[in-house]
């Protein structure tokens, strides 16, 4: 059952939802596509049966960044597998514990290591010895430059050790199901999705979600492999998607395309917006989003980052020295 609810208490929806226009395309003077979103809101604490092996527990961490809540997954009946736990909480953990009851937890797969995601796997894991497999450790996508800090830092789990890491193609069989590891780098690199062959059915994390489109923030994630990951969706023949956030995405390979026009037109206008002489991230966001909530005007600078590190790594932009946030850049 899919939930159509509005925003539980406590969420302020007007960041959501300027959130979703900002990352989706909407709010721009540039002609920047809109995605076909899917708004629906399902509800946090409640778990919902989703498919005949699939059920959802969604955390209670609503926001501006997370929607309702981090979406975890409980795939199989008697032996079971937990996807994302998510976020250090003993409210979820026991909810969560609940909805287990006497099965078995055969395994508990992580996406990849935002804090939103992985830290609970250790509790959980500890709770029912089973062991913690999926995406490695953190590891950015490139070192630091010299002075530069990282935004995202406080974002990621450090701690994040899993017993065995899952490369592309891996699977893990239990019980009438199996699970296969996709790698889709960009958000983050250490992101995986996992497919579930018997439903073509892809729990996607947070490369490919329904409400919003993700984040990528360097130096912790990065474009050109998030686009390399968005392009290897359209390989495959899902039905649907069960992402890290917000509701199901039923028609796959029509959002993905959308995503990826969306992203190229993104690179245009910034193209654009250097040849008319906006040479920093400041002045392209300011020229770019119009009406934009301040408070989502360093997440719009991290997406033009990324789109401007990607144009220099592919030499149709160029600065001085390392591609910055405070850097002035010019096209080529």
């Amino acid at each position: 059952m899919l939930h159509r609810n509005k925003l539980p208490a406590g969420i302020d929806s007007k960041p959501v939802h300027i959130l979703q226009e900002f990352l989706g395309g909407i709010v721009t003077t540039t002609g920047i596509i809109e995605i076909p979103l899917n708004t629906a809101a399902p509800q946090a604490g409640l778990v919902d049966v989703l498919s005949a092996r699939v059920r959802r527990l969604i955390a209670p961490n609503g926001g501006p960044f997370t929607f309702t809540g981090t979406c975890t997954y409980l795939v199989g009946t008697r032996k079971l597998v937990v996807i994302d736990p998510g976020p250090e909480d003993a409210e979820h953990l026991a909810r969560l514990l609940a909805a287990i009851g006497d099965a078995e937890v055969s395994a508990i797969m992580v996406t990849h290591t935002h804090r939103d995601h992985a830290p609970l796997a250790r509790a959980l894991a500890q709770a029912t010895g089973a062991p913690i497999i999926g995406c490695g450790p953190h590891v950015p996508a490139r070192a630091l430059a010299l002075g530069e800090t990282s935004t995202m830092e406080g974002s990621n789990d450090l701690a994040h050790q899993p017993a065995r890491i899952l490369a592309d193609g891996d699977g893990l069989a239990c019980e009438d199901f199996e699970l296969v590891a996709i790698a889709t780098p960009g958000h983050t690199m250490n992101h995986l999705a996992f497919a579930l062959p018997q439903e073509r059915a892809l729990f996607s994390g947070d490369h490919v979600m329904a409400w919003s489109t993700s984040i990528v923030a360097p130096p912790d994630g990065a474009m050109g492999p998030y686009m390399a990951s968005l392009a290897k969706m359209l390989t495959r023949d899902d039905l649907v998607y069960w992402p890290g956030h917000g509701g199901a995405l039923t028609e796959p390979q029509r959002f993905v395309r959308a995503l990826i026009t969306h992203r190229r037109q993104r690179e245009t206008s910034i193209l654009g917006q250097l040849r008319q002489g906006n040479a920093t991230i400041p002045a392209i966001v300011a020229a770019i989003y119009s009406g934009l909530d301040p408070r989502l005007k360093g997440a719009a600078a991290l997406s033009v980052y990324a789109h401007m590190e990607d144009l220099v790594a592919r030499g149709k932009a160029a600065c001085e020295g390392p591609p910055l946030l405070t850097a002035s850049y010019r096209a080529l």
